[in-house]
């Protein structure tokens, strides 16, 4: 099979099992962390080879502002995408001087199939956390991503929080 060049991988799969840690399986440890992390980390080794080769490319990973903010019961989905951020780092460091750049977006509550089944109370209680009082669209997610690649090329290493919630802490 013939080898096909890469310049932009988004890795933007995502899923929870949201319970306490005491209160969830392994198995559904394992899933969360196999789909939000290991599958990231999976796609990214595959297309650093031909990325390597041709000394460009471009790796996005899609975390969450659970990462840096995790909510109560969300421990597994917060460690795989916390784990996403030390990832975009370590890649960046490892392979800019091939001239491949690695960064992470928190895009912020969408409208997603992921969050479609959250009960409207939550939904309400997550966006009263947002300054302008909006979520993001994955449009918008889409095009900020687009514009990172396209017209910041010389960005590497960074994670882009998206939504407008501030966190007290910092």
């Amino acid at each position: 099979m013939a080898s096909r060049e890469i310049d932009l991988l988004v890795c933007s799969a995502g899923m929870t099992h949201d319970a306490p840690i005491f209160r969830m399986s392994e198995d559904s440890w394992d899933e969360v962390l196999a789909v939000n992390f290991i599958g990231a980390r999976t796609c990214a080794e595959a297309a650093l080879p031909n990325m390597i080769a041709r000394e460009r490319g471009h790796i996005v990973f899609i975390s969450s502002y659970s990462a840096l903010h995790p909510p109560i019961g969300q421990a597994a989905y917060a460690t795989a995408k916390s784990a996403l951020l030390g990832l975009t780092k370590d890649l960046a460091r490892r392979h800019g001087a091939h001239g491949i750049r690695v960064n992470a977006i928190l895009p912020g509550f969408l409208e997603t199939n992921m969050t479609a089944t959250l009960a409207d109370k939550r939904r309400d209680e997550i966006l009263t956390d947002h300054v302008l009082g909006k979520y993001n669209t994955p449009q918008a997610v889409a095009e900020f991503i687009r514009h990172l690649h396209e017209r910041l090329p010389n960005t590497s290493g960074q994670h882009f929080q998206l939504d407008s919630r501030v966190p007290l802490d910092g």
